[in-house]
This record gives C-alpha cells, structure tokens and sequence, in this order.
C-alpha cells in the first residue's frame, strides 16, 4: 500500500468513526483516483445511509426567475442582460402570481422566485412579490431571493438587513435559496465576479436570516477558477455556520456550466469540473457536512438524471426540484431540461435501489411511496408532454413583447 493510499484510508476510516473531516484532510481526499476513489465513494454512501437513511426525496416547485436584467456583470453569467438588451424581459406582478397559482395547480408545494438586480427598481418590490403570491396562493411556500437580492432591498429601502427579512417574513417569504455564494472566498469572488456581494455580506445575511427563523439552502458554483483548498474551507465554513445556527436546510452542490459563461470565451477559467470530479465532490461533501446538515442534494439540471443516479450511489439524498421553468442553467449551455416529472423522479430513485418520498421544502413528508412502484399515482405534471408549450422558456420570454423590460418607477 503507497503513502497516499494509506493515509487516504485513514482519513475515510475515521470519517466512519464520526471523526470530523478537517478542510485539510479533504484535499487529501479530493486526490483519490483508481482504488482510493472507490474506496471513497463507498465511505460516502456507508455515512449517506446512516445519516439519511434509504430515502431519496424531491420536491414538486416550480422556478420563477422574473427578469434577466441586473446591473451587476458577473464574469460566470451567461443569463444576465443589460437594460437595453432586445433580450430584456421583466415579469410584472400578475404573471408572477399567475405562474405561482398554474404551479399550484399542478401540484407545487414551493414557487422559487430569483432574478437579476433590476435598475430603477422601488426596495419593496420583493416585499410586495411575497405579499401577492402568498395573497392569491396561502399554501404555497415561498422560496425566494438570493442573499444578493435581499441586501439589494434592503440598501434600497435604506433599512438593515435584519429589518429587511423581517419585513420579508412577514410578507410571507418561507425560506431563501443559498445561492450567490459561489465560492466563499474573496479571493475568487474578484476573479469571477467583481463588485458582488462579500463573503462577509453572504454569511450576515444567511446568519440574520436564520436567527429570525428563517431556513435557507446553502452552495457552492465550482469547476472554474478555484482550488481544492478553497472549495473545502468553503464547505468547512458552512459546517461552522450550521453549528451555530442550524439553518442550513441542504447542501446542493453547482457545478459550473462553461459553454455560454463570459469567462470561459475569454479562455479564463475552466471547463467546469470532469465528471469523477463532480463525483468526488459530492462523496467529500457527504463525509464533511452529513453529520450536521443531512441533506446533500444532487442539481439533475446540472448533472443530468444518469449522473445524478451515480451520484445518489455516492452520498446524495436528495434530487431536488420538478422546476418546470429553468433558464439560469439553460442559458449557460446545460442540455437536461427544464421539468423532471414527479414520475421520472420516483423513477430514478427507484433504479438505484431507493425509496423516493416527496417533501416540502423545509424536508417534511408530503407523500411517502414504495420501492416497487405499485400502485402508484399520476400527478398532472406527469401529463405534460412538452414543458415549453405548456410553462414557456427562457428563449419565448426573451422575445415576448408583453414582458419586454422597461426601467420601472421606484414608487
């Protein structure tokens, strides 16, 4: 046996022995090829079923990103348009809600609602969004708005951030997503996205959020510029925030989509991760994170459903969202989709050995069903034969007339 197969080994058997994985000790892990790789997607599977469980779940939402007009230029943005773009579109109020209450008709339990920083903008606007979806839908949990989003309502409004999500709560938002966190270092946030929110501003955020009791998800967007030291401490940073919170509802990995990102056509960065890699990330994220976040969700909009099924194999429980619309990783050049059907979800679930439960948001049972799929249900979304038709797309939106983007007057 080498050195570093030994010392792989020894790191994987504590982590059986619930030792805590330090950041270092990660990297060391994210070395692993041949024997070592096998040996850690096994470890991460062992810890997935006795963190987690046999259980596989999802959730039946719907993503409702209403403008892709936003007055920051993140390098990695492929959705992002100027204001005069002839691709600028912003949703107003009535077709947000109508595609909340379109969703809750086929089943949703959660509309997601993110978007670009649109200028002109009054700081309510996310507050008033909340108000209405809960309004016109009262079962409906709202997930909705970055921590970008919301320290952008809240410097707008000239209120703090706690103040702000306050307000926000009690306009009815139930949980926010943990995205724009990209990679928590400031060092990388120059490089892929300058003059975006800090690390610092990221994580009062979050912690804010989850003293007035508000649960959030958590990310990491790697594949691009990053090391392997940076993307662990990141994860070590999480664990540190969810030990002292316990907000942290999952953990969804996000690996970069390359194709149509700024950088990458000015040859920057990197192709995004290679599959193994993906994999491996995922395995270190179960050993590192399960014993205080449970939750370790695979993104099939990224991934795609075959890996997505590996990946389940390796420390993953969970598969995320139906979606029904999806236009920020559309747009960046990934190539599975913008609807999984309740279905097709069970169905993979089931391929690799599992039992597939539907959720909401917050991880309590909405449904449970059986390894076998007997007696199983149709749900309407699993009668949608084209998902465009039936919830539109990105490419539709872009061209529609009706949402064509003009600067708002702050109210």
């Amino acid at each position: 046996m080498s050195a570093e197969t030994h010392c792989i080994r020894r790191i994987l058997d504590a982590c059986l022995e619930d030792r805590e994985l330090g950041w270092e000790d990660a990297v060391t892990l994210s070395g692993a090829r041949g024997d070592d790789q096998a040996a850690l997607f096994e470890t991460a599977d062992a810890l997935r079923k006795r963190q987690a469980g046999e259980t596989v779940t999802y959730v039946v939402n719907r993503n409702v990103n209403f403008t892709n007009v936003c007055i920051k230029t993140c390098k990695f943005c492929a959705f992002s348009r100027l204001q005069r773009s002839e691709q600028a579109y912003f949703l107003d109020e009535e077709e947000i809600v109508r595609r909340a209450l379109q969703a809750q008709e086929m089943g949703a339990t959660e509309v997601c609602i993110q978007a670009g920083l649109a200028p002109g903008v009054d700081g309510r606007i996310y507050v008033r969004l909340c108000r209405a979806v809960k309004q016109a839908a009262p079962n409906l949990h709202v997930h909705a708005f970055s921590p970008e989003e919301i320290q952008y309502g809240a410097h707008l409004s000239k209120v703090s951030i706690k103040d702000y999500l306050t307000e926000l709560k009690d306009a009815g938002l139930g949980s926010l997503p943990g995205t724009s966190a990209e990679v928590l270092d400031d060092e990388v946030r120059t490089i892929i996205a300058p003059g975006r929110i800090t690390t610092a501003e990221w994580i009062e955020v979050n912690t804010q959020a989850h003293a007035l009791g508000i649960p959030t998800t958590s990310t990491l967007m790697y594949g691009h510029v990053e090391t392997d030291a940076q993307r662990m401490r990141h994860l070590e940073l999480l664990r540190t925030i969810q030990k002292e919170t316990r907000g942290f509802t999952e953990f969804v990995p996000l690996s970069f989509v390359h194709e149509e990102a700024p950088l990458f056509k000015q040859q920057l960065v990197r192709r995004g991760p290679e599959r193994d890699g993906v994999v491996r990330l995922y395995a270190i994220a179960r050993l590192m994170l399960g014993a205080t976040f449970r939750n370790v969700q695979v993104s099939w909009v990224k991934e795609g459903l075959a890996e997505s099924k590996r990946i389940l194999r390796c420390g993953a429980n969970d598969l995320g969202g139906t979606l029904m619309n999806e236009s920020i990783s559309t747009t960046a050049g990934a190539q599975h989709g913008q609807l999984m059907t309740p279905k097709t979800l069970r169905a993979a679930i089931r391929e690799v050995g599992r039992v597939p439960e539907e959720r909401t948001t917050l991880y309590r049972t909405v449904r449970s069903f059986d390894a076998t799929g007997d007696g199983d249900v149709t749900d309407p979304l699993d009668r949608v034969e084209d998902a465009e038709a039936v919830f539109g797309s990105y490419a539709a939106l872009a061209r529609d007339e009706r949402f064509r983007f003009r600067r708002p007057r702050a109210s």
